[in-house]
């Protein structure tokens, strides 16, 4: 398993606008220093106190992307230094981060994450809950939290049509709520959507964050 090659093969395989978020999670410090050693600065945890413990031992340019699902009893500890959460799922999280992110002195990015798979272990807003939330326009009271876009994942299975049309019904959702809420906001752009096995169908409909792990690390 050589890291940097994986990294160098995925990347000739990208067009320039999407970017590649290494899932570092459960992988050690040294393998996120080869990837680093490869020009690899956007790494994605899951869990809270990993991350802090990852964040404080490895180089400090490192963009740190919380993409698992966050407890509003730990933001406090992410609060000071996460470059984007991608797992803003309520309105109590995001008055969560609103208060951390205030408390350290800077606007915390997140996006929204939006349930659009055909399984219940997944979380996230509904796509109605989710426009319910925007037309609320209670975000817009939040001077620490930016909506810097949506994250979604699809159903885990071989039915490529189906995976397409879940990524592409997030698509939609993101373009209409950018019409409606964001048009002229440059900071609403991230639709974080697709990993290993589907990143591709994801770049087709419209992925600008790719949550890469095992094509990167290997198999934990």
């Amino acid at each position: 398993m050589n890291i940097a090659s994986n990294i160098k093969t995925l990347r000739v395989s990208l067009p320039p606008q999407v970017r590649v978020v290494a899932v570092s999670k459960f992988h050690p410090t040294e393998q996120i220093r080869e990837a680093y050693g490869a020009g690899q600065r956007l790494f994605g945890e899951s869990r809270v106190q990993e991350l802090v413990a990852k964040q404080q031992e490895l180089p400090r340019d490192i963009e740190w992307h919380f993409i698992g699902t966050l407890q509003r009893n730990k933001v406090k500890q992410i609060a000071p230094f996460v470059t984007l959460i991608h797992s803003l799922d309520s309105e109590r999280l995001m008055q969560e981060i609103e208060k951390q992110g205030a408390a350290c002195g800077r606007v915390i990015p997140c996006l929204l994450q939006v349930h659009i798979a055909e399984e219940e272990t997944k979380s996230g807003f509904s796509p109605d809950e989710c426009r319910r939330f925007l037309e609320g326009n209670r975000w817009r009271e939040c001077s620490h939290l930016q909506i810097a876009g949506m994250m979604g994942m699809a159903t885990y299975t071989d039915n490529r049509e189906q995976v397409r049309r879940e990524f592409r019904q997030l698509k939609d959702l993101f373009d209409e709520s950018k019409a409606k809420h964001f048009a002229g906001d440059p900071s609403f752009r991230e639709l974080s959507m697709g990993m290993s096995a589907d990143y591709p169908i994801a770049i087709e409909e419209g992925s600008t964050l790719i949550r890469v792990g095992t094509l990167i690390f290997g198999d934990r």
